[in-house]
């Protein structure tokens, strides 16, 4: 089929190797502009920008695609199908409508469930034990197209927003490959969205990722799962008689009480509102990520509570 393919993050990479490697004709690539990155702050390329440049397919990275100029380009290519994959910018009607089979979105939740730019965290923030990934046919309301192919993951319960997102991230690519072959044989369907069970996957606010030991264990845990590894759930600890702002990686459930943030024992348990989470792996500002016992070997006399 002749495809536009619209990405930017890693995670849309599989899925445009996918297509290429299907030999369908991709004659364009979509993606976000480059962007200052670095201590040079030199412009660097999106990943699927640098994939699509080493499979020798046309770059584009308008600003936005709401100029007529920009859709009229976007028309010529003269595509069947358009695929979106964490794309990044709005697709106005237009656009929606230039391919002759609209726009096909690689979407990472169980719809209506987290709608929205953050599905991933969401779902296991909110504790949710499945979710999966969903081909949809993009209309002009916020993820709430009709829905074709779709996979459903097991949530486990220490599994962290990176370790979901790389399983969706192959998942979704062959996902997305055999929509595209049911759709060149005819036979690809789509069924409308539920009507009730929708939820907002609400872009992720830096203040949200302090974590806060007054509350019960288990939503600590989701908390720090849910932002491993970016941006990183985390707290504050006095070593050396001043704080140093800690992420919390990667946490289980643990036997204990006391008062919310207290260190209970030689290990890295701290108590909540209610029960405790033992921290696994952790990272102190300025260094890279480490397990728990390496980090207590360095961090000499703890405090005995953590903020």
């Amino acid at each position: 089929m002749r495809v536009v393919f619209m990405g930017t993050p890693d995670f849309s990479v599989p899925t445009l190797t996918e297509i290429v490697s299907a030999g369908h004709e991709v004659v364009a690539v979509y993606t976000r502009a480059p962007k200052p990155a670095g201590r040079g702050q030199a412009e660097r390329k999106s990943p699927v920008h640098e994939a699509a440049e080493a499979f020798g397919i046309p770059v584009f990275t308008p600003r936005s695609l709401k100029a007529e100029a920009e859709q009229a380009q976007f028309a010529a290519l003269g595509a069947e199908v358009a695929v979106v994959v964490a794309y990044g910018l709005l697709l106005p009607k237009p656009i929606l409508e230039a391919p002759e089979y609209g726009c096909l979105n690689l979407h990472g939740s169980l719809l209506p469930r987290w709608r929205g730019a953050a599905p991933i965290q969401r779902a296991i923030m909110a504790g949710d034990k499945q979710t999966g990934i969903v081909v949809m046919q993009m209309d002009e309301g916020l993820d709430t197209g009709a829905m074709g192919p779709t996979e459903i993951i097991a949530i486990t319960p220490e599994m962290t927003a990176g370790e979901l997102h790389d399983q969706m991230m192959r998942l979704g690519a062959d996902l997305m490959g055999r929509a595209l072959a049911a759709l060149e044989r005819g036979s690809l369907d789509f069924t409308p969205q539920p009507k009730s069970g929708e939820t907002y996957a609400a872009k992720i606010d830096k203040a949200e990722a302090r974590i806060d030991f007054s509350k019960s264990a288990e939503e600590v845990h989701n908390l720090i799962r849910g932002l491993s590894p970016f941006p990183g759930a985390w707290f504050e600890m006095e070593l050396a008689g001043r704080p140093v702002r800690i992420k919390a990686l990667r946490s289980r459930l643990s036997e204990g009480a006391g008062a919310p943030g207290a260190l209970l024992g030689d290990e890295l348990v701290i108590a909540c509102g209610a029960g405790a989470v033992r921290l696994m792996q952790v990272q102190r500002e300025g260094k890279g990520a480490m397990d728990a016992a390496t980090f207590l070997r360095g961090a000499g006399t703890l405090p005995d509570t953590v903020t």
